[in-house]
């Protein structure tokens, strides 16, 4: 791979429409541009657009994406703009211009021939990515397919017109779950999903199989509870991109689904909608302190339920987990927008609550003490702004911010218009802290001393902004892309790209990078780390072509919008 260092801001003078004859992609305007285009009778804001819950998503794909006149004559116009739910890119990015108004970066091609080299074949077949090839360090599971971490390739493959690798990783994952899965003696609930899988060669008898981990191998040997929900998220996608919606149909697909939703909505001792989760059950595998009912399972949580209700056929089998999502759904919406949200108005409540009340009337219901709120929490809640925060249980509330909840409850629309607007005005008044010199901020902030000794029990990987305890994570940077586009913010994920561009490819891809600003390479990184890659190219082309979006968001059900007072940050 080439490794000369890649000048970050030289995209090429952009050109107005009036000079070139074309109107410029959202990746090459500024918000002057952005206003122009999104004209509308009523004034807008240039800093604060409206986002897509609140206006039509064709406008914004019709009058900022270069292959506008695709849509035009496509036989799939007529339904491509109708909402976001219907929007899908057929088309593919070979990293060539589209148009005359659109040079990539150089670094592009660079990215597809790295991730094209990453890819797992099984018996002739492409069946996903590898975690990373990284030759200088100790393998360990980094040759392995994680279901996680192939979305962001997948969608890059989705997006550039190429559906065959996601089609047989779906295939090939369903079928493992179908599996018996065991730890030891205990046998483990139909629905789990793989939380990753290897391709094994015998060259003695020229034969494949397939070896999977559902978490009897994984550290702490804690199954991935995050594996099934994008499973159904990528199901979905795959659907949108293709308008195929034979493969969601087929019987193992909807068993499958069915599944899942059955071992997350099995009755028992809860008290709450959300799901109660062990540690290391995510993204975040090691001991962080997440257990309980961290954002980040709740929220693609509500996202899988939803692209459930999408994918489900009306029949005798379908009809009853229908209606127990649908009841699920309300439930959670309203539990984590009223309990989870924080802004400046709910922060200072939360500051005086009373404790020990008791009865339906009572205001602090979870018995938060006052005193166990942190320090720092006082000083990073901007006036205007807020998030939804890590875990809420009895008696406690974890205060951290965690990305990637909170960009996936702007794209389910767990997240209202309002509060994912509050969500970007964090952002951007906080960019230091959660952006810094390389996006991004897998959680703020990180634990030291004493508090990091207790909660990971002295890892030496997760020591205080590094990995998962404050360390930034270039994968992060499409959750945010379509999280603002979403929002009507691009110009949030514009800024934080030209900062990955500037040292993505010089530094190799890592796995993520370490210290309070995200300047230096992780200490254990894997380089050539293909989430990274992948995570990098997706929001270049949703950044291109806004209309990607549509496979990987949902719209805001209006069913589901409680009667909630506004908030300070709203």
């Amino acid at each position: 791979m080439a490794t000369s260092k890649v000048d970050g801001t030289s995209n090429g003078s952009v050109k107005s429409k009036d000079e070139e004859g074309t109107t410029p992609s959202i990746f090459e305007i500024d918000d002057s541009d952005l206003t122009r285009l999104l004209e509308k009778p009523r004034p807008l804001n240039t800093e604060r657009k409206r986002s897509f819950d609140e206006r039509s998503f064709s406008e914004m794909s019709i009058t900022m994406s270069p292959r506008n006149n695709f849509y035009r004559t496509s036989e799939h116009s007529s339904r491509a703009f109708d909402n976001l739910d219907g929007v899908y890119s057929p088309g593919r990015w070979t990293g060539t211009p589209r148009s005359a108004c659109f040079e990539p970066h150089p670094i592009v091609g660079e990215a597809w021939e790295a991730l094209r080299r990453s890819i797992v074949n099984f018996r002739g077949q492409p069946v996903g990515t590898i975690a990373a090839l990284d030759n200088s360090s100790e393998e360990l599971n980094y040759d392995q397919v994680f279901v996680r971490d192939f979305v962001p390739s997948a969608l890059a493959f989705l997006m550039n017109g190429e559906p065959e690798i996601v089609k047989n990783f779906l295939l090939k994952t369903v079928f493992l779950q179908s599996r018996e899965k065991k730890v030891d003696n205990f046998k483990l609930g139909e629905g789990v999903m793989p939380a990753s899988f290897k391709v094994l060669h015998n060259p003695v008898r020229n034969t494949e199989t397939i070896l999977a981990d559902y978490g009897e191998s994984a550290i702490g040997r804690v199954a991935p509870v995050d594996s099934g929900f994008w499973w159904i998220i990528l199901l979905r996608a795959y659907t949108k991109s293709t308008g195929d919606t034979s493969l969601a149909e087929r019987p193992e697909m909807q068993r499958g689904i069915r599944l899942i939703m059955t071992l997350c909505l099995s009755e028992g001792f809860d008290t709450f909608p959300t799901l109660l989760c062990a540690d290391g059950c995510c993204m975040i595998d090691r001991r962080m302190g997440v257990y309980g009912y961290p954002i980040e399972i709740q929220a693609l949580f509500f996202m899988a339920l939803r692209c459930a209700l999408s994918l489900l056929k009306r029949d005798s089998e379908g009809n009853d987990c229908i209606d127990r999502i649908v009841k699920r759904l309300h439930a959670l919406s309203f539990h984590m927008r009223s309990y989870f949200w924080l802004d400046i108005k709910q922060l200072n409540d939360i500051y005086r609550y009373k404790t020990e009340e008791y009865s339906h009337t009572a205001v602090n219901k979870f018995n938060v003490i006052p005193d166990s709120l942190p320090d720092w929490v006082f000083d990073f809640m901007p006036t205007r702004g807020g998030y939804f925060i890590g875990n809420v249980s009895p008696a406690k509330m974890d205060f951290r911010w965690f990305c990637l909840g909170n960009c996936v409850a702007i794209l389910s629309s767990l997240a209202t218009p309002e509060q994912s607007s509050a969500i970007m005005d964090l952002i951007e008044s906080r960019w230091q802290e959660l952006v810094g010199e390389m996006p991004l901020k897998i959680c703020y902030p990180a634990m030291e001393s004493h508090e990091w000794r207790i909660v990971t029990g002295c890892d030496p990987k997760n020591t205080s902004w590094s990995y998962h305890n404050g360390g930034s994570w270039p994968v992060l940077l499409w959750l945010l892309t379509a999280a603002c586009i979403k929002a009507g913010r691009p110009q949030i994920a514009k800024r934080a790209t030209e900062l990955a561009e500037s040292r993505l490819l010089m530094d190799g891809w890592p796995e993520y990078y370490d210290g309070k600003m995200g300047r230096y390479i992780g200490k254990q990184a894997r380089k050539n780390q293909t989430w990274s890659i992948a995570g990098y190219l997706v929001a270049k082309m949703m950044l291109e072509d806004p209309s990607h979006l549509g496979m990987i968001a949902l719209e805001e059900d209006k069913q589901m919008k409680p009667q909630m007072k506004r908030s300070a940050s709203c």
